[in-house]
């Protein structure tokens, strides 16, 4: 995505390995935040297409990941933007990643999920991959839709996607490294979650 510029990493196992040798622990999970999933570019593709979505608007980007939806909102015109993630690691790259492009986005090393949140809009990438957090999170979101919120979920075709209450918006063919995905392009459609 030519208009946001990101620190990622371009190889995940000597990251996991510096992550874990800094902490001085093993068994972390990998450092998903150091990478552009396929559901943060999709989301971030279409907030930047469509900006009336969030301008003068807060949002909330859920498991962050880097941070991309999160400054893509922001350069598209909201009033806040929060970034969560549950890594502290995380919330560093978020930062990062804002400051170089020059945006303003308030990252939070907490997990979120349960809480009401003050929030226009709820973004949410790459949640659907494991069924407990799935099943936890989209219950989440479909609440926070039931309040008000736009909540908008990109999904690269992961297992545990529900099968009702999404309202398809828009699908991308989203460049993907082989080292993370099993194909070089990953089809992600983006959802309004429905309350």
């Amino acid at each position: 995505m030519p208009e946001i510029r990101l620190h990622l990493a371009t190889e995940i196992t000597p990251l996991w390995q510096a992550t874990e040798a800094a902490l001085a622990r093993s068994n972390l999970p990998p450092p998903f935040w150091a990478f552009c999933w396929p559901g943060g570019q999709a989301l971030a593709r279409y907030l930047l297409d469509h900006p009336d979505l969030v301008a003068g608007r807060t949002v909330v980007d859920f498991a962050a990941g880097c941070g991309v939806a999160a400054i893509a909102a922001a350069r598209a015109g909201a009033r806040r933007v929060r970034a969560a993630e549950i890594d502290p690691f995380a919330a560093a790259a978020i930062a990062m990643n804002a400051g170089l492009n020059a945006v303003a986005v308030e990252a939070l090393d907490d997990d979120i999920v349960g809480r009401p949140l003050a929030a226009d809009v709820v973004l949410a990438g790459d949640v659907c991959y494991e069924r407990p957090m799935a099943e936890r999170v989209f219950a989440w979101l479909r609440r926070l839709a039931g309040d008000g919120a736009l909540v908008l979920l990109a999904d690269p075709g992961r297992a545990y996607l529900p099968e009702g209450g999404l309202a398809p918006l828009a699908r991308y063919d989203v460049p993907t490294s082989r080292e993370l995905e099993d194909r070089e392009t990953r089809p992600t459609t983006l959802y309004r979650v429905e309350g």
